[in-house]
């Protein structure tokens, strides 16, 4: 006695027709791939005119900063008058990048390198270098410059300098005191170019 064939499940049947290259919603494996394809990328956003003009002007600051320092050293070794000395990096940075400081005036320049290059000399040639000397170097350009409004950063490292180097009672005028004016000349000429105000205010 022969036993009765029985139709496939149909669950089966779809699972063979997806084996066949059919999805099972009945579309072709081609269509559904090409419908996943994301296309091309996007074009890389172009910088808006306010980003532009902020990088043209960092550019702008930073030559500005490279000519003051550039002509300081030529000037420098054509006189035989040292121009430069490190914390005048850090005083270019405010010059030509935050003209419009208190910090970045002439009179904090100027000032503020001239009387700390003036406490660290007094202290080097009265009590020599000690860790207390180093130390109440900073503290006092730091109080001075603040009693006679002519707060400037980067001066404050001027005692170190001048106590870790052992330096003369020349360094006063050179580098300290032309250096300054070389950077606040500079600056303001600079500025005046680009057609910038600077300084706020001279004293």
């Amino acid at each position: 006695m022969s036993l009765p064939s029985h139709p496939l499940p149909q669950a089966e049947t779809k699972q063979e027709s997806t084996y066949a290259g059919e999805a099972p919603s009945g579309l072709p494996q081609s269509r559904l791939l090409a419908s996943a394809d994301p296309g091309p990328l996007p074009a890389p956003v172009p910088l808006v005119p306010a980003a532009r003009a902020r990088v043209f002007t960092l550019a702008l600051q930073a030559g500005g900063a490279f000519l003051a320092v550039f002509f300081a050293l030529l000037l420098g070794g054509w006189s035989g008058l040292p121009l430069l000395m490190a914390p005048f990096g850090a005083s270019c940075v405010l010059a030509f990048a935050l003209p419009d400081s208190p910090l970045a005036q002439p009179r904090s320049i100027i000032g503020g390198h001239a009387l700390s290059t003036a406490i660290g000399l007094l202290l080097l040639h009265t009590a020599g270098f000690h860790p207390w000397s180093a130390a109440l170097g900073v503290a006092l350009a730091i109080f001075l410059m603040g009693v006679t409004r002519t707060l400037h950063p980067p001066a404050g490292a001027d005692p170190l300098l001048v106590l870790l180097g052992g330096a003369s009672w020349s360094f006063l005028w050179a580098p300290a005191v032309l250096g300054a004016l070389w950077i606040t000349a500079a600056a303001w000429a600079f500025h005046r170019a680009s057609g910038r105000h600077y300084p706020q205010r001279w004293w």
